[in-house]
């Protein structure tokens, strides 16, 4: 998985031994000698991670990392910072001004090289829902972009079988207005995951009893904790096991004996991260729901009941299916009696009406104009004649009023054809009903036919 990282350092021998690590991996690399070069080149490249030293003339890493955080270009860009001071206060400064981590020199290689593939893998994630949560807003679709929230009643699942450790990581994410659960054993914590959505899962690595990476690999695949960030806990020797755990998903480490305010800016950290995943994913959501949505009627529109309608000729249900194309009779005449905004109200009522008489298996689209069409699967014609009637009784008997207190009687016409065991097209279907629904209208209107045949001449 290549990448694009960006090394921040006055130092040219720090910068060139990084680059020699990185590009050995395949990875682009550039380089800055100081804060103002990184910014500028931050929001012009776009790397996918800054490896940012902390010492530097005129803007030292700290405050770089700060403005980083605090653009709207490079907010979502993984920072890193690499000091050769490793005193808890340096790491909680970090953490405090936005760093996702934080490593200490000389660099580890394969803390490094763990850290680097985890973040890039979540830059790239958190790319693709930016990028189709902007496309969205774009259209009109979206909502506004996405600030960083409070992590106050965010709920976090403890994973430890020693009471001590697993108190004082309780204790610690309390104060920070997180509200932690227990777990202590793997079948504790399978169970509560599944039925309470956690923000942050802390998994201790000293867990006595079973083997907490196969935990943590099982949170990995279970639906309900695929994308839930996991803050390891480990002692400082367990380093093979949390480098393996990183391969398996986790999101994040702490070293005992744990920092307090340390795990605290990283877990603040991970849970605003999974918030602002979730917002951008809520986004696409709402923009997919409005691409497939009728905004007047709320009904599907004609993009998502011709995709419907191919798939469902495609499977199995093809050979019993049936298609009612509905038109409301002279509509164009409440239009121009009483304007358009109550034609749009008799729209929405006339959708009312027939989204409450279809079955919930039925799909009911806004076809265009005065249109619609319902879907009906695993229906015979005779089946689909009845509902065409239910539907235009349905229509008729409607009490709407144009102005208050002056009735406006609507009627509509029904089209009805089905798939009678012969494979066919969406085009062929739906052509079908409509030929059956000019049959309708040219025999009188307020009435049901069946394609191929005569209309019936049930009238309001």
């Amino acid at each position: 998985m290549t990448a694009r990282i960006l090394i921040v350092d006055d130092v040219p021998a720090n910068t060139r031994l990084l680059e020699a690590k990185l590009s050995a991996e395949y990875y682009q690399v550039a380089s800055a000698r100081d804060g103002f070069e990184a910014l500028d080149m931050a929001a012009s490249w776009q790397p996918d991670l800054v490896l940012l030293d902390v010492m530097m003339p005129r803007m030292d890493g700290f405050e770089c990392c700060r403005r980083l955080k605090a653009g709207a270009e490079t907010l979502h860009i993984p920072v890193v910072m690499v000091t050769a001071l490793g005193e808890p206060g340096e790491r909680l400064r970090g953490l405090e001004v936005g760093a996702d981590d934080f490593l200490t020199k000389p660099v580890e290689y394969d803390t490094l090289m763990a850290r680097v593939r985890s973040l890039v893998r979540l830059k790239r994630l958190l790319d693709e829902w930016r990028a189709r949560g902007d496309t969205a807003r774009a259209l009109g679709l979206g909502g506004d972009v996405a600030v960083l929230p409070t992590v106050a009643g965010a709920r976090a699942l403890v994973v430890d079988d020693w009471d001590i450790g697993a108190e004082l990581v309780q204790n610690a994410l309390s104060r920070e207005g997180i509200v932690p659960g227990r777990a202590r054993s793997e079948a504790e914590a399978i169970s509560l995951s599944a039925t309470i959505g956690f923000d942050l899962i802390v998994l201790s690595l000293s867990i006595a009893a079973e083997d907490p990476l196969r935990l943590a690999s099982a949170l990995r695949a279970a639906d309900a904790t695929r994308d839930t960030p996991m803050l390891l806990i480990a002692e400082p020797e367990e380093r093979e096991r949390l480098l393996r755990g990183f391969d398996l998903g986790a999101n994040d480490w702490v070293l005992m004996p744990i920092d307090e305010n340390e795990l605290r800016a990283r877990a603040r950290n991970q849970i605003r991260r999974k918030f602002y995943q979730d917002r951008l994913r809520a986004d696409i959501g709402h923009a997919l729901q409005m691409a497939l949505t009728d905004p007047l009627t709320g009904l599907y529109n004609q993009r998502y009941l011709t995709r419907h309608l191919g798939g469902l000729l495609e499977s199995h249900q093809a050979r019993q299916l049936a298609l009612l194309m509905i038109d409301v009779d002279h509509f164009k005449q409440v239009n121009d009696e009483f304007g358009h905004p109550t034609g749009d109200r008799a729209l929405r009522a006339i959708a009312d009406t027939l989204r409450a008489n279809v079955r919930v298996f039925d799909s009911l689209a806004r076809y265009g104009g005065e249109e619609f069409v319902v879907v009906m699967p695993g229906t015979t014609t005779e089946a689909a004649m009845v509902a065409a009637e239910r539907l235009r009784e349905a229509v008729e008997e409607m009490v709407f009023e144009a102005v208050p207190g002056q009735r406006c009687r609507l009627t509509a016409s029904i089209g009805v054809a089905d798939t009678e065991d012969t494979p066919c097209s969406p085009q062929t279907l739906l052509q079908a009903a409509d030929q059956a629904l000019y049959q309708a209208k040219r025999a009188g209107r307020n009435r049901v036919a069946l394609a191929g045949s005569v209309p019936s001449t049930l009238l309001g």
